[in-house]
């Protein structure tokens, strides 16, 4: 092996070495202004763990089609949410994040629904909620990822149960995020106030992704599961 490859990992490991120690240094700097506000604190703390698992996966061993894959399935989903903006709560995006979870696999499914989520506020807004959303996004491609996983024979009513309980916790997780950020005082009572406020928006959201699984959940996942085996190949050897 070349040197040059060699001294790969060693220099990403001097990279992000470096990279800590200005982390640390920031934050003992900062380290009043964090434990006032949480919300900082945990914004900061998503957009790092959002670079180390966007870093993971540019080091991993992927291939051109999958990335081209995952590339276009992010794409749809992100264009896919614009136009239903004016509708409260309706997320087509989710739909499309759990049926790509489910036929490519756990770290495809995060890199699908957190990039939607980054591209479609190209659209829609960029602000302080896009690193929860493309977390939250991300966690809903990688449970799916893992359902396809554990359950591939999971038929249209366990798929729409599975995206019927992601349409509230995606609610319910990005409230979390909401209360923490800008409701005073943290309180219980406020923590019930945030969330009774959006039960009706998680509920149309749910309702959604139950809708668009009953209608196009198993056909797209059909068309999905014939790209994925293009991107499988296997060598067979013959004899002379």
């Amino acid at each position: 092996m070349p040197a040059s490859q060699n001294n790969i990992p060693v220099r990403l490991l001097l990279f992000l070495s470096l990279a800590i120690a200005m982390i640390a240094l920031l934050l003992w700097k900062y380290r009043t202004l964090l434990i006032q506000d949480w919300g900082l604190t945990a914004t900061l703390l998503i957009v790092l763990a959002l670079l180390f698992l966007y870093l993971g996966f540019e080091r991993s061993a992927v291939s051109v089609r999958e990335i081209g894959v995952i590339a276009v399935l992010a794409t749809v989903a992100a264009v896919a949410r614009v136009p239903f903006a004016v509708i409260p709560g309706v997320q087509p995006t989710t739909f499309l994040v759990i049926v790509s979870g489910f036929v490519f696999g756990p770290r495809a499914g995060f890199m699908v629904g957190a990039t939607a989520a980054l591209v479609s506020n190209l659209f829609l807004g960029q602000g302080p909620w896009t690193p929860f959303q493309m977390l939250v996004w991300g966690l809903v491609g990688v449970s799916a990822g893992f359902l396809g996983l554990l359950a591939p024979r999971t038929g249209r009513i366990g798929m729409s149960i599975f995206s019927l309980v992601w349409g509230y916790l995606f609610g319910w997780l990005m409230n979390l995020w909401f209360w923490a950020c800008f409701v005073q005082p943290l309180t219980w009572q406020t923590f019930l106030a945030t969330y009774a406020a959006s039960f009706i928006f998680d509920t149309l959201h749910a309702s959604g992704n139950i809708a668009l699984y009953m209608i196009l959940g198993p056909q797209v996942v059909k068309v999905l599961k014939r790209f994925q085996r293009k991107l499988v190949f296997t060598i067979t050897p013959t004899n002379p």
